[in-house]
């Protein structure tokens, strides 16, 4: 790959779990009021066609990764688990009075912090609770974030009887040195326990996650890693670069220097020797930055062209309405987005007095909803195209500059109503959405918002 190509490309870039990202939302012209109503209008045309989705977020934590950019709270008192799912219940109740009936729960996914910090037996206590007034759709999709050291055959058997089918396992590297590096010591033998035990258990889509661009790492620690991984063949993985953004309030990242992390060619050496490994096992690239054997339910999903993409990453099936219970979650009607607030005690407070605990939020308008279109077509399907009757790129001179420059350094292929993503431009696909963000093109941060692209 041209070292000018990435020199070229390695910008700061949103990863496109959203359109508009986060730090674009207007918050001014949201509201409460808003998103109630969108919440209301989106459960009213989608809820008896497709079902709805849940994000929950369980942010405790024993110890920090500091590799990890996600909102957490690090305690080893588990006292606190009992308060805070009393909060996400309380949080529930206030979503159900807004719906005229029982909502089909299609997916749910458990994120974090750790959602193996809380015990088998209070997991199982908020998945009652939230069933109680819920009806289960048919061949439902539900998954959860497990940590290789906490996960017990309990966790597993406790979440496979409420339907869960498919756990993720945060690996990221096997080597001690990046290990120590990342406050993340986890040894093979925890990783193939906790894999063999999800399949004996009966779980169908096991996943491992590994990352690329961690301090000290080389690209005979990715070898290693993926040797090891060949071991274990779980069904999909997620090879995804670090995302080093250490001005986000808490994350953590500052366990190292600048000067530890691999070079922006060295980053992408370790995903072409990653993704090739990964391919010349059997593992299938799907969309961005994830791999699935062909017997997985991800890989028929690109297959079926219905791969969809949202603030829980790749996801095998779409719900108009997605719902995210827990501090700091952050929900989705199509219509307009909305996020938690993300303190604890914030949370729990205003949940005490019978208050929706969003902060922030963003409406959707007609100019977003056809560009989210579009990039979340680029994002799942790697193409995109557009009729006569929608928005035409001459009339956006900054979008078409950006997509010939492309299109001149082989990344991608533009036709008369149509763009595809090249093979060799799959590793920038990021830089070919950020072509059509509007708002990044017309408000450039003054600061850096987000990761590398490389």
């Amino acid at each position: 790959m041209s070292t000018n190509l990435i020199s070229k490309y390695n910008v700061p870039g949103p990863r496109y779990t959203s359109y508009p990202t986060v730090p674009y939302w207007n918050n001014a012209e949201f509201s409460q009021k808003t998103w109630i109503s969108d919440t209301k209008q989106s459960f009213n045309q989608s809820n008896a066609a497709e079902g709805i989705s849940l994000y929950i977020h369980l942010p405790f934590c024993e110890s920090l990764c500091t590799f990890c950019g996600c909102n957490k709270r690090i305690t080893k008192n588990h006292s606190v688990e009992t308060s805070y799912l009393e909060s996400l219940q309380q949080e529930w109740e206030l979503y159900l009075e807004m719906f005229p009936e029982k909502p089909i729960i299609k997916e749910i996914h458990l994120g974090g912090g750790t959602p193996t910090f809380f015990s088998p037996e209070n997991l199982a206590s908020m998945l009652r609770k939230l069933f109680r007034k819920a009806i289960i759709a048919e061949n439902p999709s539900f998954s959860f974030e497990g940590h290789p050291n906490n996960t017990s055959r309990e966790h597993l058997q406790t979440l496979y009887d409420f339907g869960f089918t498919r756990v993720s396992y945060g690996v990221q590297d096997y080597n001690t040195q990046v290990q120590l590096a990342i406050h993340r010591l986890q040894p093979f033998v925890n990783v193939k326990r906790v894999t063999d035990t999800a399949r004996e258990i009966g779980y169908t889509s096991i996943g491992h996650d590994i990352i690329f661009g961690l301090p000290f790492q080389k690209k005979e620690h990715i070898i290693y890693t993926i040797e090891k991984t060949k071991e274990l063949m779980p069904d999909r993985i997620a090879f995804y670069s670090y995302a080093h953004v250490p001005w986000i309030k808490g994350n953590g990242q500052r366990g190292f220097k600048e000067e530890d992390l691999p070079t922006a060619s060295e980053k992408r050496a370790m995903y072409q020797t990653g993704k090739q490994m990964l391919e010349e096992a059997g593992y299938v690239e799907i969309g961005m930055d994830h791999f699935a054997l062909k017997t997985d339910s991800l890989y028929k999903a690109m297959e079926d062209k219905v791969l969809h993409r949202n603030f829980m990453g790749y996801t095998e099936s779409k719900t108009q309405l997605m719902i995210g219970l827990g501090v700091s979650a952050i929900s989705d009607s199509w219509y307009s987005f909305a996020q938690n607030v993300k303190n604890v005690e914030e949370y729990q407070e205003l949940l005490a007095q019978g208050i929706l605990p969003v902060y922030r939020g963003h409406k959707l308008t007609s100019e977003d909803l056809l560009i989210r279109r579009h990039i979340l077509n680029l994002m799942c399907k790697l193409e995109t195209s557009w009729e006569t009757s929608e928005l035409q790129f001459s009339e956006l001179p900054e979008v078409l500059t950006n997509l010939k420059e492309m299109e001149s350094d082989g990344l991608i292929e533009i036709g008369g109503n149509y763009i595809k993503v090249k093979e060799n431009g799959r590793p920038y696909v990021r830089n070919v959405c950020m072509a059509f963000d509007l708002l990044l093109q017309r408000s450039k941060p003054e600061t850096q918002l987000f990761s590398m692209t490389i």
